[in-house]
Order: C-alpha cells, then structure tokens, then sequence
C-alpha cells in the first residue's frame, strides 16, 4: 500500500514562563520524538491516557501548531512534501487535502450559521462562488452522511448531538481530502449513537478511499475501526503494530496495563485489571531513562539509566522497551 503520511521525529515542546519579564524557565514535551507512517485507505489509531500527547499529533499534522522539530511528509499528486517546513501561504492550497473532524458537536458547529452554510464555507473559501453549484454539493453531502437536504436551512440547535456529528463529517468532506484526522469524534454521544457514527465513517471510507487517524481513549471503539495501533505515553509511542497483534499480545508493559483496565463485556467476570502505581510521569520533568519505569512492574536498573528507541522487534511490530524482545519471548500478558 502507498504511504500517504510519514512522521519522523515530531517534537512539540510548549515553553514555560516565570517571573515578571516571564522568562522561559523550562519546556512542557508534549510530543518528544514521535515517528510513524499511515497507508492511503487504512486507519491509524492513536491511544494513550489523557496528556500523553495524542491530540497535539494530529494538531502539527494539520499544522494547527507549528511543530518544534521533526518531519511531516505528507504525499499529494505524485510529490511529497514536508509540512513541518512550509510557511503558512505555502500551506495554504494542501489544506483541503486534510481535514478535521472535532471532538465536540456541539462547540465545533458555528451557532449563527444555518447548516447549509457551515457545510459550504469550505466551498466558498477555495473557489466555488457560484451559488447554486454549491448548494447542490452541500445537499449531496447532506445525503452521504444520512441527513435529509430539507435541514440545509437549520441552525445547529435544531439536531440532536448525532446529527451534529454527521454535519461536521459532512464538512471534512466538501473537499474531497486525501486525509481526515478524528479526534475522539464519538467520546461526546451516547453509545447507541455512537455505533451509528463509526459505521458511517468506516462505509465512507470504503466508498471514498478515506484514511484516518483516529485519536480516542476508548479501546473498544478503536478496536473496531482501527487497521493499526499507536500506544502513546508521555509523549512517545511506546508501541506500535496491527490491531489484531497488539490486542492479543501486547509486548510493552504500559500496553499491557491500558488494555487490561478495559471492562470485560461478560457480565460478572473480572478482567484480569493491573493497577499501575503512582502518578503518569510529567511531561516538563519525565524520569531518567524510560518515562514508564516508575510505574512498571518489569523494570530493571537500566531502564532507570537508558531511554530506549522504538525499535521493530517483529515484523511490523515496533516496541520503545529495553526488554522488549525478552519479553515477546516470555508472552508478558494473555488479556483474557
């Protein structure tokens, strides 16, 4: 399958400021070191707890923050460029090919704005002025997604937090992008609604050829959209590989840990849960050595010393862990 986005050594670091003349004392690494590559037509899931740098990922991505180092190759009609390097006029004709759709329905939809507009803004800002050509766009959008053209003239407090969603996916539509970044875009529903709302996303993927990365913390929604997972802790990923694999036999401990707290959907059997002690380690003071070793019930004195690389240890299986391939040896969890 042909790389559609390669990811080499993101940095995002947030500066912090002191004092009166708010001197720069220290730096937040949001995002310290992330590498990975999503194929045209699959999903790439990015999961972790809440801090672990997943959102800021998809936000330098789509170079709503400018990164602080690194490479974002991005390829689009037979070149590929680095978005890590444009300037923002350069930017400006490849952000159709990548679009987002937000977490909250609800905030992400401009309440002044009748759904016909919301959905025709991006038409209207790259070219399409003529108005009824865009009108007939918006209500063939309004039709992909399952809503009724005859809504195209109502304000978003008229639909339900679902129907909201749909409008928003809509949107990321209108411009045929190569690319759409989801974050966590069905935390906010009901979980019946829910199960609407990726359907519909994974049916436009096959109709369109649509590749996602798709940030979330739920571990069963990504279990049942994702082609590949990325297992981010404080800002690094510490694993990587086919969902299938990593579900069955995670190789770093923290991975271990993340499925083994997702509930069982046996009534009244326990999940076989592993606590981990002390607090997520803290992105603008992360230990010596590996960022996971105070919490980790394999660590040894090396891991307190040297910070280890992802590196591939089986076939399109990466793992950031010292002991990673004595570990894949051992079979470190069986999630059932």
């Amino acid at each position: 399958m042909t790389t559609l986005l390669e990811v080499r050594g993101l940095r995002k670091y947030f500066p912090i400021r002191k004092g009166l003349l708010r001197r720069v004392v220290g730096q937040v690494r949001a995002v310290d070191g992330v590498s990975f590559t999503i194929r045209k037509g699959e999903t790439l899931a990015l999961v972790g707890e809440s801090g672990c740098g997943k959102t800021t990922v998809s936000r330098c991505i789509l170079r709503a923050l400018a990164p602080s180092a690194g490479a974002i190759n991005f390829s689009i009609g037979g070149r590929t460029v680095d978005l890590a390097a444009l300037k923002r006029r350069q930017l400006r004709p490849l952000r159709r090919h990548m679009q987002m759709v937000f977490q909250d329905p609800y905030s992400s939809l401009n309440p002044r704005m009748v759904v016909g507009d919301i959905i025709g803004e991006p038409l209207l800002i790259n070219g399409m002025t003529d108005r009824a050509e865009r009108r007939k766009r918006v209500a063939e959008l309004m039709e992909l997604v399952q809503l009724p053209a005859a809504y195209l003239n109502r304000f978003p407090h008229a639909f339900s937090g679902g129907q909201r969603q749909r409008i928003g996916i809509a949107r990321a539509l209108a411009l045929n992008p190569e690319l759409i970044v989801a974050d966590e875009p069905v935390s906010a529903l009901d979980v019946s609604v829910q199960a609407q709302i990726l359907n519909l996303m994974l049916d436009l993927q096959d109709r369109l050829q649509l590749t996602y990365l798709f940030v979330a913390h739920d571990l069963s929604v990504v279990k049942h959209v994702s082609d590949r997972v990325a297992v981010m802790y404080v800002g690094r990923i510490v694993e990587l590989a086919e969902t299938e694999a990593l579900y069955n036999r995670p190789l770093h401990p923290y991975t271990e840990a993340l499925l083994s707290a997702a509930p069982t959907p046996v009534p009244g059997v326990a999940s076989n849960r592993i606590v981990l002690e002390r607090e997520i380690a803290d992105p603008a003071n992360p230990p010596p050595g590996c960022a996971f070793h105070p919490r980790c019930r394999h660590a040894q004195d090396r891991c307190r010393q040297q910070t280890p690389e992802l590196e591939e240890v089986e076939p399109g299986r990466w793992v950031s862990c010292l002991r990673a391939r004595e570990l894949s040896l051992q079979g470190i969890a069986d999630p059932a």
